[in-house]
């Protein structure tokens, strides 16, 4: 009986490309050319073709399992999930085992007045990182906020909102604060370990349904271990609080940068990865000494350190970063207790409608501080209230085969590199809020003046990062010293290394409009040219402009005459705000002279066109027929 290879249907490479039939075909065929007068009866009965079946038939289970495991090499047509995982960890993407619902909650606190009816900031909470808010429903899921919550801090992007909560006699008796952290379902577990003498790459299993990740590891000794992308790694980013005491030689300290973005060497650190069974490994370094050789400095006698099976130097390869051979991958704990605290949740019932998070679970705040009254302050705390206005959303089950096929080809293609210029704009919009918000950025090749020629040309080895970041109004500025400061050591661990970075401060155009309109007669002047004016305003909405973005006087012509009511637009002039004093930049700009063919660009230095006060800037007339 033919072996059939009909039930692997979804089986798509056949590296051999033969089966039963082929081979018994070939084996006949060896059998009558060098074989043609000792063996002659090739009928379906004989002896001889029923040991060609036989061998037949093992050819073809062996080429069938053959082609199977061909197919499992490459991503594309893997099977196996356990294979999916493995190759998408090759191509540095990894797996996703559940996804867990993310949310934007407003929080919102009662504040008392001090002796002036004004707002008591003493008693503004902190909230920190973790505390846990719940859904109305009782349904057992919980969500963890991802920042602190700081009422008494106000910036662009971390606002906190004032409102008069009650009056009394004409006069504030109490504030109510809101401010808006994201937070994300799941709930915090914790499991211990206990290790014993020193294993090069030590392995745990993390066994628990839904593991998000893992949030911290703390030996018995107080020693906090860093998780990192690959043990080679051995540098994180560390936030500190934006304070003279912890970086004196920085002398521009501004609210817009709460914290500084620092690096930090890590020598006890861990990889983690997931396996096809929703396990989670945690893996450890491989050094096992009792000294810290990591910081050892550069020495031509320490290369080669810690090599003991005789061979000689010429038979190894070293990374430059760290060229000492025994604990290149960091530490291994041991003699000690690992106490693992990890996440789990997510899930498509993790998702949640609008309105419907809205309980208190557990508020992680400071104590009262010396001074402030502890009855008060209590009372503080359980004024908390939180609600979702907009629905907890992205919640399921983790990635499919497909969702690891394509994400580990798309993760390799980009391999957080900063190379071209769209790298560094992305990656610098991606520096995380806390450090300082940079709202806009723009970047150039660098250009010098050439000695020869007296002209620019240029510099192959430089960028010129241009950025510009919010006020507390929104409004277009220049990013403070310490946020520069941050967007720098940020950027260094992902740009070349032959690549140079100077970060500039864009120009900031501010500008004024002026137009002219006639209203059609079955229609009222002032409810078209009201919106007229809030279409304006949408239209030069901050948050829709880039540097270098020019002025398209046709846009603006056609966005006036979609609006019901317009028969006809007379005249559109753009006008430059000008002067500090008056609150407007101090950069002027020839709107005219820049206008060619109704677009009207911006300089040749990198700038950006803002209309600042679009109630004031912008003015419409109806003319009369």
């Amino acid at each position: 009986m033919a072996y059939s290879r009909t039930s692997n249907s979804s089986k798509t490479i056949n590296y051999l490309n033969r089966d039963f039939d082929d081979f018994k075909k070939s084996l006949l065929n060896l059998a009558e050319v060098y074989f043609p007068d000792t063996y002659t009866d090739f009928s379906e009965a004989s002896p001889g073709t029923m040991f060609i079946e036989m061998a037949s038939y093992v050819g073809d289970v062996l080429s069938f399992y053959t082609d199977a495991q061909i197919q499992e090499v490459f991503l594309q047509y893997a099977q196996e999930r356990e294979n999916l995982f493995a190759l998408a960890y090759n191509l540095g993407y990894r797996p996703v085992v559940t996804n867990p619902s993310s949310v934007i909650l407003d929080i919102y606190q009662e504040l008392p007045v001090n002796a002036s009816y004004e707002p008591d900031w003493d008693y503004a909470l902190k909230i920190g990182k973790n505390s846990v808010f719940l859904p109305n429903n009782n349904s057992g899921i919980s969500f963890l906020t991802q920042d602190a919550v700081n009422f008494g801090f106000s910036s662009s992007f971390d606002p906190t909102e004032v409102t008069v909560l009650t009056v009394v006699n004409n006069k504030p008796d109490s504030y109510l604060l809101k401010k808006q952290v994201k937070a994300i379902s799941a709930t915090i577990k914790t499991k211990t370990y206990s290790i014993g003498a020193a294993e090069k790459f030590k392995t745990l299993t993390l066994e628990d349904s839904n593991i998000i990740g893992i949030q911290s590891i703390i030996d018995s000794d107080g020693n906090l271990w860093n998780e990192v992308p690959y043990l080679a790694q051995e540098t994180i980013f560390e936030e500190v609080p934006n304070t003279g005491a912890n970086d004196p030689t920085l002398n521009q300290y501004n609210s817009q940068t709460p914290y500084l973005l620092k690096t930090k060497k890590v020598p006890k650190r861990f990889i983690t990865r997931f396996k096809s069974d929703r396990s989670l490994l945690i893996q450890f370094g491989s050094g096992i000494s009792s000294g810290d050789d990591e910081d050892i400095l550069p020495d031509p006698n320490n290369v080669g350190l810690g090599i003991r099976d005789g061979r000689t130097l010429l038979d190894f390869s070293f990374d430059p970063s760290n060229f000492l051979y025994s604990k290149a991958y960091g530490e291994v704990p041991s003699d000690t207790t690992l106490t693992v605290t990890y996440l789990v949740g997510g899930g498509v019932n993790s998702n949640f409608p609008a309105n419907s998070i809205n309980r208190v679970g557990t508020l992680l705040t400071s104590p009262t501080a010396p001074g402030l009254n502890s009855g008060q302050y209590n009372e503080v705390i359980s004024s908390v209230r939180c609600n979702n206005p907009q629905p907890a959303l992205g919640g399921g089950p983790g990635d499919t085969a497909t969702d690891i096929r394509l994400n580990a080809v798309a993760n390799f293609n980009s391999q957080q590199r900063t190379v071209t210029k769209e790298d560094y704009i992305f990656r610098t919009l991606a520096m995380p809020n806390q450090f300082g918000k940079v709202a806009k950025a723009y970047i150039i090749q660098d250009n010098q003046i050439s000695l020869e020629t007296n002209k620019r040309i240029a510099n192959p080895n430089a960028l010129n990062l241009y950025t510009l970041g919010y006020d507390i109004n929104q409004k277009l500025t220049t990013l403070s010293l310490a946020t520069k400061t941050n967007l720098a050591t940020y950027l260094d661990q992902y740009r070349l290394m032959t690549d140079s970075i100077n970060i500039k401060d864009a120009y900031v155009i501010n500008i004024g409009i002026e137009f002219d309109i006639t209203v059609n007669p079955n229609f009222s002047n002032e409810s078209v040219l009201l919106a007229c004016n809030n279409a304006l305003q949408r239209f030069f909405n901050v948050t829709r402009w880039q540097i270098n973005h020019p002025i398209i006087l046709g846009d603006i012509n056609g966005l006036l005459y979609n609006i019901d009511g317009v028969q006809n637009v007379n005249s559109i002039n753009i006008v430059n705000k000008v002067g500090e004093s008056n609150g407007y930049s101090k950069y002027k700009y020839d709107i005219e002279l820049a206008t060619k063919d109704g677009v009207i660009y911006p300089s040749q230095d990198p700038s950006i066109f803002e209309l600042k006060y679009p109630t004031r800037d912008i003015k419409g007339r109806v003319k009369t027929i």
